[in-house]
């Protein structure tokens, strides 16, 4: 398979040493892929914009793989529309992540870029600088308590301070066990929650449901002098509503991820007013930047294109997630060359289309049974015409829906 990777990635040999022809370009942008795209079948990106007009110039493009979790950079329905599966590698950076929050959390309270600067300028501050908070006692709320979210509560339970999260229904068994383990307190709503908290951390997904999380009601709950954490994603923010809140409140803000923030990996000159505000402590959006998360997302980016050569598709993002079709029909049949081509072709004859199919082979591998969501209610001639075939064994159809 021809594999374009177009950004940094420590898989690259790895995948040459399992036979892919891979054309390495590290430092391509957005407006790189469409002439590196072709007669390219899987693409592999970590932070390089990947837009409509990109994949409707990659007629061959088959695979898109987010080496990260994200995939807000990546136009999944554009993907969708043309047949493209996009797949992530979700969890591989949940420590690096929450071990940058933490720095964050940690770099506020000792002022340690302030710190660092006055030093390299030549100026003594001690009496400036001894002046902290401590980490210890201090309540941290997480906003979204998944895999990084998690993670970043262990280092900070580690830290003594008092770790506290929104009580969601619906949380998995491990997930609620997890929780468990570290002391996480459950409170009943965000209201509660933000009022009660010396710090917060942001760790949910850029989605329409997270556009602009944290608003002006939002920051109405902080008291002041909260600290407020995001390495999740600027969209999150309404940064001007943030900025305001700072001079209003004296919030002191940690932040990774900004709204606009350049999609080339250098950008000299960039400006934005939360990046240069003093009141910010920020990076480079690097979250995920450790070897550790580097090595642990590559190995987990070879697991899905090696699944996808061998017919499996993993940790796709864009297919349906609910039952498509009007009634659901099950093919009995024998496992033969041509089976299920006969199937196709009664259905066509009778104007009904397959939206989702799934054909299991039994042990053996002499008979098999084809799951279909299809388009129109099954009637009884379909049903004949099926029988009829010398492959099917048997045919039945679960009704309207």
């Amino acid at each position: 398979m021809r594999i374009l990777v177009a950004d940094a990635f420590e898989g690259v040999e790895e995948l040459r040493a399992a036979g892919h022809e891979v054309v390495d370009e590290p430092a391509a942008g957005p407006d790189d892929l469409p002439r590196l795209l072709d007669g390219v079948e899987a693409l592999v990106v970590r932070s390089t914009r990947v837009d409509a007009e990109t994949i409707a110039a990659a007629p061959e493009l088959s695979l898109i793989v987010r080496a990260g979790a994200g995939t807000n950079t990546i136009d999944t329905d554009a993907a969708a529309a043309r047949g493209i599966y996009v797949c992530n590698t979700p969890g591989e950076n949940s420590i690096a992540v929450a071990e940058l929050a933490l720095g964050l959390i940690l770099a506020i309270d000792r002022s340690i870029p302030d710190n660092v600067a006055d030093l390299r300028a030549g100026r003594w501050d001690k009496a400036r600088y001894s002046e902290a908070r401590g980490l210890a006692g201090r309540s941290l709320a997480i906003i979204g308590c998944g895999d990084i979210g998690l993670a970043l509560a262990e280092r900070a339970a580690a830290c003594a301070m008092r770790v506290r999260t929104l009580d969601r229904p619906g949380r998995d068994a491990v997930t609620r066990e997890r929780i468990r383990a570290i002391g996480i307190e459950l409170v009943d709503d965000l209201p509660t929650l933000l009022a009660t908290a010396d710090v917060v951390s942001l760790h949910v997904p850029a989605t329409p449901g997270t556009e602009d999380l944290v608003d002006e009601e939002f920051l109405s709950h902080l008291r002041p002098g909260t600290w407020l954490i995001n390495t999740s994603r600027g969209s999150v923010v309404d940064e001007e509503a943030l900025l305001a809140a700072i001079e209003d409140k004296d919030l002191r803000v940690g932040l990774d991820v900004y709204r606009g923030e350049p999609d080339a990996k250098r950008a000299d000159g960039w400006e934005h007013p939360l990046a240069q505000h003093p009141a910010v402590t920020g990076t480079h959006h690097i979250g995920a930047s450790t070897e550790q998360a580097q090595e642990a997302i590559a190995a987990a980016t070879l697991r899905v294109i090696a699944a996808y050569t061998e017919g499996e598709v993993i940790n796709c993002v864009n297919l349906a997630t609910v039952a498509l079709g009007a009634s659901t029909l099950v093919v009995r049949h024998y496992d033969r060359v041509g089976a299920l081509s006969a199937v196709f072709e009664v259905l066509r004859a009778h104007q009904v289309n397959v939206e989702q199919m799934d054909n299991r082979v039994f042990a053996g591998a002499r008979a098999a049974v084809a799951t279909m969501r299809v388009s129109a209610g099954v009637t009884d001639a379909v049903l004949d015409a099926l029988r009829g075939l010398d492959a099917v064994i048997s045919v039945s159809s679960r009704g309207e829906d």
